[in-house]
């Protein structure tokens, strides 16, 4: 025997009222995330990184960086013009903060994008004391494209996929690029 229900229960209204409250939990949520990312409001002052975020989606070759892309996350440093004192000093941090990672260096190399030739008493240092140090040319052009002409030097954390992710200047603090490599390297699987 079939239950038959009441005429009475069965409001179009009511069924229509609960689809969009449905429709409006489901998608209001994708909308205003989007409007928020769009026009930017309603976005957090606070940040849990201490480089320049970079999340336009540019990539190491449109850097200007010529050479094979790294499986593993990567301390790139770039240098438009001779590599001076400040140069030398982030590649030394580099390789300081890739030691600082302890288990997890595997993970990550440091890196050296120069668009002018070292000189030779630099270049014999870095084959004495930095082996691992991956050695790139640094296109100017396209360099000066993306920086738009800033000629200084700069340390940029560059994910296994090849997208640039953080930036530092010269006088970036080792122990902050660390705990942000850290905090990357815990969120990703991958690398």
């Amino acid at each position: 025997m079939d239950a038959v229900i009441p005429k009475s229960e069965l409001n179009p209204r009511r069924g229509r009222l609960q689809l969009l409250l449905i429709l409006a939990a489901t998608i209001g949520p994708i909308l205003l995330a989007t409007a928020m990312y769009k026009w930017q409001f309603w976005v957090p002052e606070s940040r849990s990184y201490h480089g320049e975020l970079l999340g336009s989606g540019q990539t190491r070759s449109e850097l200007g960086v010529a050479g094979q892309d790294e499986q593993r996350w990567q301390l790139l440093v770039t240098a438009p013009e001779d590599c001076a004192a400040d140069c030398q000093q982030l590649v030394y941090l580099a390789r300081q903060i890739q030691i600082g990672l302890g288990r997890e260096s595997s993970r990550a190399s440091h890196g050296l994008a120069s668009a002018a030739p070292l000189n030779e008493a630099y270049q014999a240092q870095l084959q004495r004391e930095y082996p691992q140090l991956g050695r790139f040319a640094l296109e100017r052009q396209r360099y000066d494209q993306l920086l738009k002409g800033n000629p200084a030097v700069q340390l940029w954390i560059i994910d296994p996929h090849g997208n640039l992710v953080l930036r530092y200047d010269a006088k970036a603090d080792g122990k902050q690029v660390l705990t942000d490599l850290r905090l990357l390297l815990k969120l990703s699987n991958i690398g």
